[in-house]
């Protein structure tokens, strides 16, 4: 799959966010209920967006510290922030080149951060694999809370492309 490709399919999920962020009131957005979900829908949103954030910061540099990430509350707190957000990012990942680059990359995956070097290689491409994979994971763990709050997520909210091409397949069987 082209970066180009990947740029796009990131761009839809992020668009997916708007869809998801115009059925939403700021309470839906925020609740909670433990011991179901500790984390609302907006905690995920903006785990979501803000890994994007850290992509489209440090590709220019070559250095894309998901680390860094600013864990602004903002964004979990209000729809209208959030999807604030998410059209920059929109408009951000549009922009993007199609190119793929050699980049470092920041994610200490342990628990105490003692990597001496939490540095690790990768591209462009694969970090748009992976910003895929980690959105989908997300808007699973949403659809969930979504379904707890009586709300349910459009059928391919939260699933991933490789289930939905099995399911297409096996409908057309």
């Amino acid at each position: 799959m082209s970066t180009v490709t990947l740029v796009a399919h990131n761009v839809a999920y992020l668009r997916q966010a708007l869809l998801l962020l115009e059925d939403l009131d700021d309470a839906a957005f925020i609740e909670t209920r433990p011991p179901f979900f500790r984390s609302g829908v907006g905690e995920h949103l903006r785990h979501i967006l803000e890994h994007y954030q850290c992509f489209v910061q440090g590709l220019p540099s070559g250095a894309i510290d998901y680390d860094g990430r600013r864990r602004d509350e903002r964004i979990s707190g209000s729809t209208e922030y959030a999807r604030s957000v998410v059209l920059a990012l929109v408009e951000a990942m549009e922009a993007l080149s199609g190119h793929d680059c050699e980049v470092r990359v920041r994610l200490d995956g342990s628990s105490h951060g003692s990597d001496s070097d939490p540095w690790s290689r990768s591209t462009a491409r694969r970090e748009l694999q992976y910003l895929q994979a980690h959105t989908v994971h997300h808007y699973a763990l949403i659809a969930f809370i979504l379904r707890l709050q009586g709300r349910e997520p459009s059928p391919d909210f939260g699933v991933a492309p490789s289930t939905l091409r099995h399911r297409s397949m096996a409908t057309k069987d």
